[in-house]
């Protein structure tokens, strides 16, 4: 198989992969639709650059290391999910929150006002959320390994890593902006406590089914 064949596999396999719904499209859907086309594209880089260095990781062995030390990637898998756990219960206090706010002072949803967020800090709850994810680690690892021949030329590997980062960035960016779009904002406007409420619940499963995982392999 030469290496063109290898790249556009590699880049059909990870395209699919990232329009399977999950914690970083449930990101980018909550930010872009309370905080604006802006916060959801610095989201969308911040997923993006975690993806990128996962790929790195995964071509140097790092990741392959990582996975195959029972406390360190235990390490990971706490840290991943308590993360997630901690912007589910956010998201869920939130809805809370406004719900009882809207309902107090009859406020319309459209009404109901939403903190902003800068682009930093939206850059770097997207990276976090996507390097802490322990199943980004084993998906990498997985799918270089397959794909990616270890007789690669260096070329080909850092085309590889161009081709997992634009794709990424293209893919969430173009969400971000195509839900930020006049009519997709007013009915994410009017169903932005359900789209929080969701995402909230989202990663409150996902992070504690990770974190009590983890525990009770830690403990047997």
């Amino acid at each position: 198989m030469n290496e063109t064949t290898v790249l556009l596999t590699l880049a059909s396999v990870h395209f699919v992969a990232l329009m399977s719904p999950g914690p970083d499209f449930a990101l980018v859907v909550q930010h872009a639709g309370r905080h604006g086309r802006r916060t959801g594209v610095f989201i969308a880089l911040g997923l993006s650059l975690g993806i990128l260095l996962h790929a790195l990781f995964s071509l140097t062995g790092v990741s392959f290391l990582i996975q195959q030390h029972p406390l360190w990637f235990l390490c990971i898998k706490l840290a991943g999910g308590s993360y997630l756990l901690w912007l589910g219960i956010g998201a869920l206090r939130y809805v809370i929150r406004h719900w009882r706010q809207r309902h107090s002072l009859g406020a319309t949803p459209a009404a109901v006002a939403s903190a902003s967020t800068s682009p930093r800090r939206a850059l770097i709850k997207g990276f976090t959320t996507n390097i802490l994810n322990p199943k980004a680690l084993v998906f990498f690892v997985s799918l270089m390994s397959s794909l990616v021949p270890v007789s690669m030329s260096t070329q080909g590997k850092m085309m590889a890593l161009l081709i997992i980062w634009s794709l990424s960035f293209g893919w969430f960016a173009s969400l971000a902006w195509l839900l930020t779009s006049q009519r997709l904002q007013q009915r994410l406007n009017r169903a932005r406590l359900g789209i929080d409420g969701v995402c909230g619940a989202l990663f409150t499963v996902l992070g504690g089914g990770i974190v009590i995982q983890s525990l009770v392999m830690a403990l047997t």
